[in-house]
């Protein structure tokens, strides 16, 4: 899920933090992919005709492996030298997210079989969709293709996003590359999205830094990360009535979500205390009006309009762990950046075929095609970056150097001067 209505919110808020661009313009860089992410966008995205997934002869299904063979050779095709991090164990504040997205993922097979009886093809394949779920089995598959690649492969200790962002923060990789809004909150410089998308979507990648956000948004680090949480992360139950503009709004006004969540539950006291002050005025009216009602010579009587008490409003769950939910981004269970060497070797062009041409039945030229096009662009030595040849310089400097010129004279005397001498040789 990641971070509900955050693209959103800096889109609006923060606009200078978002770029869009072609892939080729990361040529030269290096980004640690979410694994995990990517095989179960595969799983989705990448379908037979009928909107089934690939299969071989045997039935095995072959979606994630076409996926990751196919888009990382575009990419190293552009110049990107890609690694990818797999998921390890998911921290025990995720379990209750996690089991309600399981019982979501059964709902929907439910579905699916009602749907095959009475409903539509668009309906039966939006819910077989719905159902996918990434198995042990893939991500062992998706490990040995990559490893015959020669692209680096890093089994996370928890959160996949996690370690992109602690690699892009060490400097290892240029980027994240996820499409969960979380990866931010794990704090990566730069965010990559939209990389692994297929090529047919024409969608550009989007770039995301976040120093700029945190400027334009004239946050800390700390205060983004709560302002995150508030939207609805993959560690608690999301907060009723708080979208993002109201989120914004409230760690605006309340600096913390310490303070954000007493102002919150302090209105729900009050509105408690309303609902019950009520509730006893409305039984009092009807034990007077029953009095009347047994009366001799009862009068009519018109019943009292209920008074209404505001909506239910913002509201936060009872049991609501932020604080340790906050203390998962800042201090993830990651391999520290500097403790790993990624190395991008050649691919095991014979091992490629057994595996995918024997075994999952792929085409044995396009393999062989596509593990040539990897070797030479893998070994090839890569042009460097324009940017890495120049400094930038501060924009005060700048207005400095051209209202002084660079010996340190002024334009206004240099012009002065010139068109002294000028006048000088005219007389």
């Amino acid at each position: 899920m990641g971070i509900k209505g955050l693209t959103g919110l800096l889109s609006e808020n923060a606009p200078k933090c978002m770029k869009d661009h072609e892939m080729k313009t990361l040529f030269g860089r290096k980004v640690a992919i979410d694994a995990s992410m990517s095989i179960y966008q595969f799983l989705i995205a990448v379908r037979q005709q009928d909107g089934q997934m690939l299969m071989n002869e045997s039935g095995d299904v072959t979606s994630h492996l076409m996926g990751f063979f196919y888009r990382t050779i575009r990419m190293v095709d552009h110049g990107i030298k890609p690694c990818y991090i797999f998921d390890g164990k998911p921290p025990e504040l995720k379990g209750n997210v996690l089991a309600k997205r399981f019982a979501r993922r059964d709902e929907a097979k439910e579905g699916e079989e009602e749907a095959k009886e009475t409903g539509t093809v668009e309906d039966i394949d939006k819910l077989s969709r719905r159902q996918v779920r990434v198995t042990r089995e893939h991500n062992e598959e998706c490990k040995k293709l990559l490893e015959l690649m020669g692209i680096p492969v890093v089994t996370a200790p928890g959160e996949a996003e996690a370690q992109c962002a602690e690699l892009a923060r060490k400097g290892k990789v240029y980027a994240a590359g996820s499409e969960d809004m979380d990866t931010l909150t794990f704090h990566t410089p730069v965010l990559l999205r939209h990389l692994t998308f297929s090529e047919a979507k024409k969608m550009p990648i989007s770039e995301i830094h976040l120093d700029v956000a945190l400027k334009d948004l004239d946050m800390t680090m700390d205060q983004f990360i709560e302002l995150c949480i508030l939207l609805g992360c993959d560690y608690l139950e999301p907060c009723k009535g708080i979208g993002p503009k109201t989120a914004l709004r409230l760690m605006r006004e309340h600096k913390s979500l310490e303070k954000i969540v007493e102002h919150i539950r302090g209105k729900m006291s009050e509105r408690a205390e309303e609902l019950k002050a009520l509730e006893e005025e409305e039984s009092e009216a009807e034990e007077s009006l029953k009095q009347d009602n047994d009366d001799e010579s009862p009068k009519k009587k018109t019943p009292s309009k209920k008074k209404k008490v505001g909506s239910a409003g913002m509201q936060i769950p009872e049991i609501w762990p932020w604080e340790e939910a906050k203390q998962l981004f800042l201090k993830p269970d990651v391999i520290k950046g500097d403790d790993l060497t990624l190395e991008w070797n050649q691919p095991d062009v014979e091992g490629l075929v057994e595996f995918l041409c024997r075994d999952k039945g792929f085409n044995e030229e396009r393999v062989r095609a596509g593990a040539a096009k990897l070797a030479r662009m893998l070994t090839a030595k890569q042009q460097g970056r324009l940017d890495g040849f120049f400094t930038a310089k501060p924009k005060d400097s700048i207005e400095k150097e051209t209202a002084t010129g660079k010996n340190g004279k002024s334009i206004k005397r240099k012009a002065d001067e010139n068109g002294g001498m000028k006048k000088k040789g005219k007389k």
